[in-house]
């Protein structure tokens, strides 16, 4: 998972960092943080598996590079 990932994964949700810190459990200082950057997130595993926990709990799929067509991505399954 990627920092454009995460910010791509909020925007489709329409969540604030704060609402996925409060989602993930993860403090919203560390959603500020590993969003800053680009590229793959760093700190702990826990961390990311619980961000993705909460983001794939409501619809989002990540994709891995050459599952889309300009690289690293997200898409969103609305269930309506």
């Amino acid at each position: 998972m990627t920092g454009e990932q995460v910010r791509a994964a909020r925007a489709l949700l329409k969540w604030s960092a704060k609402k996925l810190a409060e989602m993930s459990g993860v403090s919203y200082p560390t959603i500020q943080r590993l969003e800053s950057k680009d590229g793959p997130l760093a700190g702990y595993a826990d961390t990311h598996d619980a961000i993705r926990r909460a983001f794939e709990s409501n619809g989002i799929q990540f994709m891995a590079s050459g599952e889309v067509a300009t690289g690293p991505g997200v898409a969103i399954d609305r269930k309506e």
